[in-house]
């Protein structure tokens, strides 16, 4: 599979080559030679609210501050016309911590947590489904044609997952067009980044993509309705409640997509299938992964 250098629809990109991200280790292999690999790092980042620890996720260190407003918002500690007054980051703690104008105690939620079917922390608080009794998602209409062009660039990017392996890549699109692209050892974390950033800068989901490698299950659901995204798509598989939540919110659900092949259990009534799939390239077809990291 070729690898595309240009990166110029991105917003955001993949640096595969940035520091602390990676480290060289000397292994064996099958023949019992040496090899030295590139493996991805991962490394604790306690998020404060204001005065109160709530989480600390095993994370691969970059982009810190989307993380953390990221998680804060998907966990509804974060509400709608919060003002956040800091975000600091102590890189030799390892700590960030988000402040808010308004005082917050959330003592009593962080009882109830629940541990979720994920990789590294994928940890929420409380009810998975509170919050989404007032979500309504925009039924807006997709375009095979975009899904194959995403998929194409996507898994042509330079990321860290090509560099080492053993990572989550999420990425943030409009309509054909790749925003941002987050990595993590857990999908949460990558998926809680772009959250952080859509927050921090504004952004509005309604026409918005969300593309994961990884599976489809009920948080990864959750977390897209709870951002606001209407279309939720992965070249991974789905779990049944991840299946069942998102045709109860009417969130479009993607998945199973490699090269010209997908397949939709949610939403197929918003597709609009402008491209067809026997004129696909080779190459193309090609550029679909085997498999999710």
């Amino acid at each position: 599979m070729a690898v595309s250098d240009d990166l110029s629809e991105y917003l955001i990109a993949p640096d595969p080559q940035a520091r602390r991200l990676t480290r060289a280790v000397t292994g064996v292999d099958h023949e019992g030679v040496a090899q030295e690999i590139n493996v991805v790092e991962e490394r604790p980042l306690t998020i404060y609210l204001n005065s109160q620890e709530i989480v600390t996720a095993m994370t691969i260190g970059d982009y810190p501050d989307f993380l953390a407003l990221g998680f804060l918002r998907n966990q509804g500690m974060l509400q709608d016309g919060d003002e956040i007054t800091g975000v600091d980051y102590d890189e030799d703690l390892e700590v960030v911590v988000v402040r808010t104008a308004r005082k917050t105690d959330y003592e009593e939620k962080m009882r109830r947590k629940t541990r979720t079917s994920g990789c590294a922390v994928g940890t929420v608080f409380g009810d998975m489904m509170e919050g989404l009794e007032g979500v309504t998602l925009p039924q807006t209409q997709v375009r095979t044609s975009w899904l194959y062009a995403l998929s194409a660039k996507i898994n042509r990017t330079p990321s860290l997952y090509l560099e080492a392996g053993a990572i989550h890549g999420t990425v943030l699109c409009q309509e054909a067009r790749p925003l941002v692209y987050m990595e993590d050892v857990g999908r949460h974390n990558a998926v809680d980044k772009i959250a952080g950033w859509m927050l921090a800068e504004n952004v509005t989901a309604a026409d918005k993509i969300l593309y994961t490698t990884g599976r489809l299950t009920s948080e990864m659901v959750i977390k897209t309705a709870m951002m606001g995204i209407p279309v939720l798509a992965s070249r991974s598989g789905f779990t049944a409640w991840g299946v069942e939540i998102a045709q109860q919110l009417g969130l479009t659900l993607i998945g199973r997509m490699k090269g010209r092949r997908f397949m939709c259990l949610s939403g197929e009534e918003r597709l609009l299938r402008d491209a067809d799939p026997a004129a696909i390239s080779d190459e193309l077809r090609r550029s679909g992964r085997k498999g999710a990291p």
